[in-house]
């Protein structure tokens, strides 16, 4: 498959570029590129082969040679995959995928209507161990209680083992944020700081990989958020920095508990799903999203015959990343159906929504 990817800072540099390289067998990427001209040409140079770079997607979505595309820009992707789409391009882009259910709603038809593949890329649905973490859920009994731990450290010690190549030369007046500040306003109403930010920035930035774990391991059961709760908010008064944010909610029958916690002095990512039913408990823990070989870990506790057996098991060392790299191409190529569509996507960002309404 031809590729042209489309943003090329971190989440490129640190992931998807090394792991195209392993993938070399199934993409040849054509393209790249970059609002920094200096970033894209050096990117197209070391990656090697004849790729091509520019500094606007529109001359990405107008190559001939470019199959599908990568869209990795910062914000959300709604607005440049309709563009894609519309260009006849197959479509994978990183999340968050859009601020309003309406945007990932009217996308996945228009990918449907022009028989194309609209994948959005949340990894952590691709890890190889959830397919069993679900299986395992009927050992569980009659499920009474999920909860959702995520400690979250600050961004840089996350990704200081990788390169992070970044250039002064972008004209700052070629960013745009107009539809995105537009849609995010649509999202949450008159809410208003610090709800927008914490909306756009926090749920939408990371506590939307909670919902897609979610969805792989319950599929779109009906999910209510009853309360949500954050300390030192302040209406009209955005935020310095995260805060600790907890909702709690039914997910089917069960009563849901998230808790999402900024942590900046204390480097590791922490991020625990707990499954406790009325003949079990189920415990996944996802390895942070910057690490190459770190692998989640599944732990079952069950009774058999009698007796309580615990179970451990881990997943393989290609993470999700790659997974969802090989379930696009098998999307396109083979036309297998694509696990994280738009209309999940839907789903996260619709309960999003409900936490940033309870906030407020």
């Amino acid at each position: 498959m031809r590729l042209g990817v489309i943003g090329l800072g971190l989440i490129a540099q640190a992931v998807h570029l090394q792991n195209l390289q392993t993938l070399r067998e199934k993409y040849q990427v054509t393209h790249v590129c970059d609002l920094s001209a200096t970033l894209a040409a050096q990117v197209a140079a070391e990656y090697g082969g004849p790729v091509r770079h520019s500094t606007d997607a529109a001359e990405v979505l107008a190559d001939p040679e470019v199959d599908a595309v990568l869209i990795l820009t910062p914000g959300t992707h709604a607005y440049l995959a309709r563009r894609a789409l519309e260009a006849g391009k197959h479509v994978l882009a990183e999340k968050p995928f859009a601020h309003t259910t309406a945007e990932c709603l009217e996308l996945d038809a228009l990918a449907a209507a022009k028989g194309l593949v609209l994948q959005v890329a949340y990894m952590k649905m691709y890890d190889p161990i959830m397919a069993r973490a679900r299986a395992e859920l009927a050992s569980l009994g009659a499920l009474r209680l999920v909860r959702v731990t995520v400690l979250h450290p600050d961004d840089d010690p996350q990704f200081a083992h990788q390169r992070h190549l970044r250039y002064g030369d972008v004209d700052p007046t070629a960013v745009d944020t107009s539809y995105e500040r537009a849609k995010a306003a649509e999202a949450v109403g008159d809410l208003g700081e610090p709800y927008v930010s914490i909306y756009t920035n926090v749920l939408q930035g990371s506590v939307v990989h909670e919902l897609s774990v979610l969805r792989a391991l319950f599929g779109e059961q009906p999910l209510t958020i009853a309360h949500a709760q954050a300390a030192g908010l302040k209406p009209g008064v955005k935020l310095e920095e995260p805060p600790q944010l907890q909702a709690l909610g039914t997910l089917g029958d069960a009563q849901l508990s998230l808790s999402w916690n900024w942590l900046p002095d204390f480097p590791d990512y922490g991020e625990e799903i707990a499954v406790f039913g009325s003949a079990g408990r189920l415990y996944l823990s996802m390895p942070g999203p910057y690490l190459r070989d770190a692998r989640a870990e599944l732990v079952v506790e069950s009774m058999q015959g009698g007796e309580r057996a615990t179970t451990r098991l881990v997943s393989d060392h290609r993470t999700g990343f790659v997974h969802e790299l090989l379930a696009f191409h098998a999307s396109v190529t083979e036309g297998a159906p694509v696990l994280s569509t738009a209309t999940g996507a839907a789903y996260d960002t619709a309960a999003l929504q409900q936490i940033a309404r309870s906030l407020a």
